[in-house]
């Protein structure tokens, strides 16, 4: 089953609908599987109620005999009529089991299918949101939303769904064979009815926002549990384990309040609705047997209706498991659907920085009058200018919070600028598409991530076709062959969550070498040396000075040593460019890069 092409279909609304309504539009892909497989279920409960009937017939038989109801038919001998009945019982039973197993198989494997497309537009989504949607949200709440909402749906979709299905089903068939055979009383079986729909539609209401509490509750501990599981060091470093404990328990009691609150009323449903399923039952058994035993009803048809009556009514009672379902996965479905609205606030444009006409990217890069504030704060960056030539190395230095790294996120367009232009190549990047800019630059920063898997496939991150050798010729540029060399397996080593099994410069030169593979023609250096000891940065120093040669390379460092050599460097001081030139240039100027060169070097002989 192939994908939706768009997790929106044409004509998608979201404002004040109804989460089922949303999912019934998103599940427009499956209409044909949906419809088989209520086809499926509502014959399977047609055959049922079969056996009921057959049991009417077999007491009409032995009441009747010449004169029952298969006597009509021509067959008068009693044995012959019992061997029909064996046959339509075996045929009965056989197709009830074929059709229960068709919807069954039809329904999960549809609950797959919408579950897994359903996660990956929801992923596919979340992938294509600007950065600042993750900094104000928790991670563990997103994974929550992707997983357990999600999955949630599945359970709904598995067996709920066609609960529902079966149970209209059966109100049809049995209430329309009631009006059919015994009119007199028919009325006694339907007179619960009104009373349970009206139940159950109450309880719906009730139940609704109950259980949107509980998914929101379910989100906030799965922050908290992602947070310490990734926090754990500094958990065990600062002693507390117990402190994070009590944390934990305040959210989970918190998660456990709101299930309680939901169960005192979802609980409540079913024994209700016995006590009414008990009025229509109780007076079907005493008016209709005084109907039989005054002949005025056969046996045959009592002993049916009798049967009937419980599979008309008693299968209501799950309406409150079923109710239950329907509610948690619709909360479920609202977030998950709420995740698909979020717009996307930074668009892809459609304009290539090598537009297969053989010309190469040359990297030469421009900020003019760039002005950019992160969201309901002042600006970091004011009408901000600077060139940076294609092919040279370009520093960016200044003292924390200066506005250097956001630079960097803007020319990925992690952001979207507020006013100004950014052009690569004399094109503005919100022309550029997306994947061709990102795939054009090569980012080393400080904070390195490694997945959890070997050394080979971090290396091979973003260059998925390249070959062992080509991996090891990245290595030995980025002066990681000796230390690789050393891990028990190699290449193949498991190099941890977030790399934890290597040390900061072991890290550093993996994503180097990353960076070297994927050989971009626009290299960003962010802080790329700065949790490093100072022979681990010589190291990375050497390999940095290989692969910058005849690149555009933008390098933003606190340690002024490491970009001494640049062609040319930026100084920056609260979002502004306030010097810029070469490193003798800028000293000669007696400014703000000269007292940061002698508070480093002072610091530094200090040490000595």
């Amino acid at each position: 089953m192939a994908t939706p092409k768009s997790y929106k279909p044409e004509g998608y609304k979201s404002v004040s609908e109804q989460p089922l309504v949303r999912l019934l539009q998103y599940g427009r892909t499956y209409r044909s599987q949906f419809w088989l497989a209520t086809l499926f279920s509502v014959l399977n409960k047609f055959f049922d109620l079969a056996p009921p009937v057959l049991i009417g017939v077999a007491v009409d038989t032995i009441v009747q005999r010449q004169n029952s109801l298969i006597a009509e038919f021509g067959v008068q001998d009693v044995k012959q009529q019992f061997l029909i009945l064996a046959v339509f019982t075996v045929l009965v039973w056989v197709l009830e089991s074929v059709f229960e197993y068709a919807y069954a198989r039809l329904w999960r494997n549809l609950a797959q299918k919408i579950q897994h497309n359903l996660r990956l537009d929801a992923y596919r989504h979340v992938q294509d949101l600007e950065l600042e949607y993750f900094e104000s949200r928790s991670t563990g709440g997103l994974l929550a939303i992707l997983n357990d909402d999600v999955n949630q749906l599945e359970r709904f979709l598995d067996f709920g769904a066609n609960e529902v299905i079966q149970v209209i089903t059966t109100v049809l068939l049995v209430g329309g064979g009631f009006f059919w055979i015994a009119p007199s009383v028919a009325w006694m079986a339907m007179l619960p009815m009104p009373f349970i729909l009206w139940g159950s539609i109450a309880f719906q209401k009730l139940l609704a926002p109950r259980y949107a509490d509980v998914r929101e509750k379910v989100g906030l501990l799965s922050g908290r549990l992602s947070n310490n599981l990734s926090g754990i060091v500094t958990i065990k470093s600062f002693v507390t384990e117990n402190y994070e404990v009590d944390r934990l328990r305040l959210e989970s009691e918190a998660y456990r309040q709101s299930n309680r609150r939901a169960i005192a009323l979802s609980a409540a449903f079913v024994p209700l609705i016995r006590m009414i399923i008990l009025v229509g039952f109780t007076a079907l058994l005493v008016y209709g047997g005084l109907q039989a035993v005054e002949g005025k009803m056969a046996v045959g048809i009592y002993s049916t209706l009798t049967v009937m009556i419980q599979r008309l009514l008693w299968p209501l009672t799950r309406l409150g498991e079923t109710l239950d379902q329907y509610q948690r996965a619709m909360a479920s479905t609202n977030r998950v659907m709420n995740l698909l609205d979020t717009p996307i606030a930074i668009r892809s444009g459609q304009k290539f920085l090598n537009s297969g006409n053989g010309r190469s990217i040359r990297g030469e890069i421009v900020f003019k009058d760039v002005t950019f504030a992160y969201r309901d704060r002042t600006s970091v960056i004011e009408h901000l200018s600077l060139h940076i030539p294609a092919g040279k190395t370009t520093a960016i230095v200044g003292s924390t919070g200066s506005g250097k790294s956001t630079l960097v996120k803007l020319l990925l367009r992690f952001y979207e600028i507020q006013s100004g232009s950014i052009t690569v190549d004399g094109i503005e990047l919100r022309d550029l598409e997306l994947h061709n800019l990102r795939g054009a630059i090569g980012l080393v920063s400080q904070d390195v991530f490694l997945f959890h898997g070997t050394v080979l496939e971090n290396i091979t991150y973003g260059s998925p076709a390249a070959t062992l050798a080509e991996a090891i010729a990245a290595a030995e540029v980025a002066e990681a062959q000796e230390f690789i060399d050393q891990l028990p397996q190699g290449y193949d080593t498991i190099v941890g969550e977030r790399g934890q099994k290597l040390s900061g410069g072991q890290r550093q030169r993996l994503a180097i070498a990353r960076a070297v593979l994927k050989n971009p023609p626009i290299l960003i250096l962010d802080e790329a040396t700065s949790a490093v000891d100072n022979e681990t940065e010589a190291a990375i120093q050497r390999s940095l000075e290989r692969i910058t040669q005849n690149r555009t390379t933008i390098a933003i460092a606190h340690r002024l040593s490491t970009i001494r050599n640049a062609d040319r460097i930026y100084v920056m001081e609260q979002g502004k460019l306030v010097e810029q030139g070469n490193h003798d240039d800028l000293l000669e100027q007696r400014g703000i890069y000269t007292n940061l060169w002698r508070v480093q070097m002072g610091v530094r002989s200090a040490g000595q």
